[in-house]
């Protein structure tokens, strides 16, 4: 019995209460702090003012709260004085005064805290959890933009056919090496700076002010270098360190280089390259960042080197390796550089992009940041969600991501310009607000990024491969991707999926899709439509004839593919070159701008692709027809052919010969990779000539069914394919089309009426307005291709050719399935999907 005459007890809470305040600590509405001994009055109820102590990390409060109880125990406890058992309860005390921006007991609910470890305009960034076996510098690296004023040209490739005569390694002296994990180890686990203790030192020391060896570090984040070995004055072999946990996948470099030299030449061999093929053999050349030109000239990353060599070295009994030397002189005496293979852009980079995101008051009004889930090291992979401020139940929605492939940053620099642009006040950027959901995932794999691998997690496979049999305890990214956009299928259409990658054999940028085929007399390749109507957009960087859209049996994994199969009838992986563009008369290498311009176009050819007015993707679909035709020639039924035999033998993804080695032709792996298909020479079309074709395998009855299936795509009176976005709800009245040769459709409520200009598109001076709407028409297709939804009174708009409106669609209807059926059901837990 305390002074006061209450009797202080240890109770045990139940359990649901106990979940309850530590689920409602977690997000913040009480963060209360424990008072020791001060007395809580007894409110009219009866109950209590509790007095937690807010935990670290999650909050919980712990079975050892401390409450006020009577003499008379019950399961809900109340403070009773001593003695006063059947006395009324006293009057309440009058409440305390709050003071601005604290909080009282945990019965004062505040204003909700961030989600944990999300970036917060204030405050320092969550710092990056890495595996404890990686040392890691205390230093923060980081970089600024700049795009150079003029283009930067490739450089004259040298003859790849035979190694350069050079020093041996084994000659040289080791000036700096990072012990490499032991073979066969996998992650246990991670913490906040990495590897505790005191950091070794890998690097040589300098001999004197005369010395000139460089001093190399890799040790910060993204960076992958394992050893350098001097073996000349001025000349370097490197090792890259492999991906985390497994023996392959080198390819992506970043490191720093101390004690540089003016006026020397130095050379610089990478001897541990995993890739037969590369940019770098046709005039490709790497990254150089100096601190000094940044500080006193502002000028960023840039590509230097000359006598750019990419062979192969080592045959017979060892395994044949690939090397990569260039040559270079170093702008500054004393300095401190950074070379890499590609514009880097780490975890760090985006959480500052996020916080500036989330304080600004403009931007994240429709932009809101959370965590889709926690990777195997802790870090949080951010899930956004940008949309308009109303009418979100009749929008589609589009699924974006990147960087499932750490080493591939330039997926990053695209993501980036699209988020710049949809968060932007432009005009057509308020558009695709007000007509989409966007859910964006801009980095899927973090632990990747943050120790500088080239494609795989922590787990050490590729999670671009783990879409469909991935568990969420090895890949919790692919896995919560997955699942929501399961989710999303059941609430509403999805229109779009595109997952942003970089390619290391081909130049320009380009797309893989999905081309299954389709039964009977529907139409086919409708896929292509997209990607064709992008490389108009973008002209000088898109090249249609790349995009593949096949469907290969070692991609069934890939996201592209796994979300095909669920029901979203666009899905793509799109490809941009580390390299650069060789199309519209520029044969340079792309730059900052260049990459994050795909994003805006990527949103500009959103708009036309789902424009009401179907007349240009009749136009691009013609286009498709037009060009497949010329592929095969004159002869025959095109229509037939399957999509394997309108493609080159180079659709497979940038992946295909970073596996595993390399089988020779006519190999029983080759022959196993092919399954049941054979090459045999049949005569088609051209009399006289023999051309391999590939038999049909046979198909599952799981395939047999699919065939049967109702055919969902409309035709108009005509013939001609109409796409499903394009319909009018029945009963809906049709508008005359604007003088832009868009159909105009209502605006919102709270938008204001009246034209909205287009945006000019950067580089694509002349192409003039393309007239288009916005996409109206939203209601989903069924399997008797009846439109849903209400009919809404339309007007026709002057002076703008994009809309501004969709119908909404009838309540309780679940669309989004591929076809008009209705989508997936919400997925269950993984308790129960376990069982």
């Amino acid at each position: 019995m305390d002074p006061s005459g209450y009797t202080t007890v240890q109770v045990v809470p139940e359990p649901y209460d106990s979940f309850m305040r530590c689920h409602l600590r977690y997000y913040g509405y009480f963060r209360g702090k424990k008072t020791g001994g001060k007395q809580s009055p007894v409110s009219p109820r009866g109950h209590s003012e509790c007095h937690h102590a807010e935990a670290p990390g999650l909050g919980s409060a712990g079975p050892g709260c401390r409450q006020r109880v009577g003499k008379e125990p019950s399961s809900r406890a109340l403070p009773v004085p001593c003695g006063e058992a059947g006395s009324p309860p006293a009057p309440p005390a009058a409440p305390r005064a709050l003071e601005p921006g604290r909080s009282g007991g945990c019965g004062f609910p505040r204003e909700p805290r961030a989600l944990f470890a999300l970036p917060s305009a204030r405050g320092p960034l969550p710092a990056p959890r890495w595996p404890i076996e990686c040392e890691v510098i205390k230093e923060a690296i980081e970089h600024i933009e700049w795009v150079p004023p003029e283009p930067e040209p490739f450089c004259q490739p040298l003859s790849q056919e035979q190694a350069p005569a050079g020093s041996s390694e084994e000659q040289g002296t080791v000036v700096y090496h990072l012990n490499p994990v032991p073979p066969g180890s996998c992650f246990t686990r991670a913490r906040a700076g990495g590897a505790p203790g005191p950091l070794s030192s890998p690097t040589v020391s300098l001999e004197g002010p005369q010395d000139t060896t460089l001093l190399f570090e890799s040790r910060f984040e993204s960076g992958n270098l394992q050893k350098a070995v001097k073996v000349g004055p001025y000349e370097y072999v490197l090792t890259l360190r492999p991906d985390l946990y497994t023996a392959k996948h080198t390819q992506w470099f970043y490191f720093r280089v101390q004690n540089t030299r003016r006026d020397a030449v130095y050379r610089f061999t990478i001897a541990n390259l995993a890739k037969p093929k590369s940019l770098y053999g046709e005039g490709m050349r790497p990254l150089l960042y100096s601190q000094q030109d940044a500080r006193s000239r502002a000028v960023g990353w840039r590509r230097v080197g000359d006598k750019v060599r990419y062979y192969r070295r080592g045959g017979g009994d060892e395994p044949a390796t690939f090397c990569l030397s260039w040559s270079m002189r170093f702008p500054h005496d004393a300095d401190t550089c950074y070379l890499a293979h590609s514009y880097p852009y780490t975890y760090s980079d985006l959480q500052r992009y996020l916080r500036a995101v989330v304080g600004d008051p403009v931007r994240s009004r429709y932009c809101a940041v959370r965590a889709l889930c926690r990777s195997l090291a802790g870090n949080t992979v951010y899930l956004l969600t940008i949309t308009g401020p109303a009418g979100g139940a009749g929008k589609r929605a589009v699924v974006l991501s990147a960087r499932a492939h750490p080493g591939e940053s330039g997926g990053s620099w695209a993501m980036r310009g699209f988020l710049d642009f949809v968060l932007s006040a432009a005009p057509d950027a308020r558009l695709l607000r007000r007509l989409f959901v966007f859910k964006v995932v801009p980095m899927l794999n973090p632990d990747g990024v943050v120790v500088g691998n080239s494609r795989c997690s922590l787990a050490g496979r590729d999670p671009n491969r783990a879409y469909g049999t991935g568990c969420r305890g090895s890949f919790p990214a692919v896995w919560h991707l997955r699942a929501m956009v399961e989710r999303l299928l059941a609430e509403r259409e999805v229109v779009l999926y595109c997952d942003f990658h970089g390619h290391s054999r081909k130049n320009n940028v380009f797309m893989y899709g999905c081309d299954g085929g389709r039964a009977g007399a529907a139409p086919r390749f409708l896929e292509h439509v997209f990607p064709l109507m992008l490389s108009k957009n973008a002209p000088d960087k898109f090249s249609f004839p790349s995009c593949k859209f096949k469907v290969q049996k070692s991609k069934e994994g890939t996201g592209r593919v796994v979300m095909w199969r669920m029901g979203v009838t666009n899905s793509y992986t799109m490809e941009a070159a580390f390299g650069g563009s060789t199309l519209g008369g520029r044969n340079s290498h792309f730059t900052v701008e260049d990459l994050k311009s795909l994003g805006y176009h990527l949103c500009d050819t959103l708009l036309d692709f789902c424009d009401p007015d179907s007349a240009k993707f009749q136009q691009c679909l013609a286009e498709v027809h037009a060009l497949l035709r010329r592929r095969l020639g004159s002869g025959g039924s095109w229509s037939d052919v399957p999509t394997s035999d309108l493609e080159s033998s180079t659709s497979g993804s940038d992946s295909s010969v970073s596996e595993g080695p390399q089988a020779q032709p006519g190999s029983s792996r080759e022959r196993e990779g092919r399954g049941a298909r054979e090459e045999v020479l049949v005569p088609v079309r051209h009399p006289g000539r023999l051309e391999p074709r590939r038999r049909k395998r046979l198909r599952s009855r799981r395939a047999r069914n699919a065939l049967h299936r109702p055919n969902t795509t409309r035709q108009s009176p005509a013939g001609a394919p109409v796409p499903p976005w394009s319909l009018r709800p029945r009963g809906q009245p049709r508008v005359p089309n604007t003088p832009g040769g868009g159909r105009g459709v209502p605006e919102e409520p709270e938008e204001p009426r009246g034209a909205i200009p287009r945006l000019p598109v950067p580089g694509a001076a002349g192409r003039g307005s393309r007239g288009r709407g916005a996409a109206a028409g939203d209601a989903r297709l069924r399997g008797d291709t009846r439109a849903t939804g209400p009919a809404r009174a339309t007007t026709a708009t002057t002076g703008s050719s994009r809309g501004t409106a969709v119908a909404l669609p009838t309540p309780g209807a679940t669309t989004g399935g591929r076809g008009g059926r209705p989508g997936p059901a919400s997925p269950r837990c993984y308790a129960c999907a376990r069982r």
